[in-house]
């Protein structure tokens, strides 16, 4: 999928880069070009570079709620490190590149006796990432302790607060090559050994309801808002694909895992094609069974089409 660009790329670009090894369910295609920004001053040159050569953008972050193509992605997929990776104590404060995973930064908050963050333990995702989708679990929300962010384009850095992010069920109104560099989360003091207990628990509770070590994504499906049974209760969508019978169901290397249906587990051999055809099949089952349209949470890379 390579081709000849106009103008000389950056060095730290690379051509038919293999993507799946930056997806946690280990899946997908190559990327045309990919490169790794550890510096605001590498990020810019990346997208001054790709809009001179008129193609596309995308971060690829811990890649754990990501679906790339198989045929692989057309233009620059970057990923950032180094200084667009660290995080810093400052006082109240946790300052931290968008390229730091989510639950370093609640770590690290632990170890600086602050609370707020502790939700991000169980987000296996970075900052950016976890901004773009503004990723809650837990009852613990980005919003609340997230001061600014830092959103880098061709032209430069602008710095923006929460109430301008949009921020609403899984989604930001940030736009194609707008990337989150850097974000400041206002914390609270607390003592650090309760803290890290908070954290612990929430690791206990994680692993008791959730696959762990396999090639998976997180949730595959949003739950649904709204939706009420014939009890008067709303179901999750891993409660609603498990009422469905898919736990375990099977297409290819694809499967929907015994433990939670609302995970799907490459099970040695699968393709992005068989993914989405397991999620075909469990969207199927839930809406003629209950009679609800489930809706993808899992994130894409390059042209990957649901049939529905």
């Amino acid at each position: 999928m390579s081709r000849d660009s106009p103008t000389t790329a950056p060095s730290i670009v690379q051509r038919d880069f293999p993507l799946n090894r930056m997806a946690t369910v280990r899946t997908g295609g190559q990327a045309e070009y990919f490169a790794r920004a550890g510096s605001n001053a590498q990020l810019r040159e990346l997208l001054g570079w790709a809009r001179s050569i008129a193609v596309p953008v995308a971060v690829v972050g811990s890649g754990s709620n990501l679906l790339i193509a198989d045929e692989g992605v057309r233009g620059l997929v970057v990923k950032l490190d180094r200084k667009l990776a660290l995080i810093q104590h400052e006082g109240e404060r946790i300052v931290c590149g968008g390229g730091a995973r989510l639950p370093s930064v609640a770590a690290r908050a632990a170890q600086a006796g602050l609370s707020g963050i502790e939700f991000g333990v169980n987000i296996p995702g970075t900052v950016g990432g976890a901004v773009r989708m503004n990723a809650n679990a837990y009852g613990g929300e980005l919003a609340k302790a997230l001061e600014w962010v830092e959103v880098m384009t061709a032209e430069g850095i602008e710095r923006r607060a929460p109430a301008e992010l949009g921020f609403d069920y899984r989604r930001s109104n940030l736009a194609a090559g707008e990337i989150v560099s850097r974000a400041s989360f206002v914390l609270m003091p607390a003592r650090t050994a309760t803290v890290k207990a908070t954290l612990a628990e929430m690791r206990e509770r994680r692993h008791a309801a959730q696959p762990q070590g396999i090639k998976t994504f997180g949730s595959t499906f949003k739950n649904p808002e709204g939706w009420v049974g014939p009890d008067g209760k709303g179901r999750s969508a891993g409660l609603l694909l498990a009422e469905a019978g898919c736990n375990g169901l099977t297409i290819g290397g694809a499967r929907f895992a015994e433990k939670h249906a609302n995970f799907i587990e490459n099970i040695g051999t699968a393709s992005t094609a068989d993914v989405i055809a397991v999620m075909a099949e469990g969207r199927r089952r839930v809406k003629e069974r209950l009679g609800v349209e489930l809706e993808p949470e899992v994130q894409t890379l390059g042209d990957v089409r649901f049939p529905w």
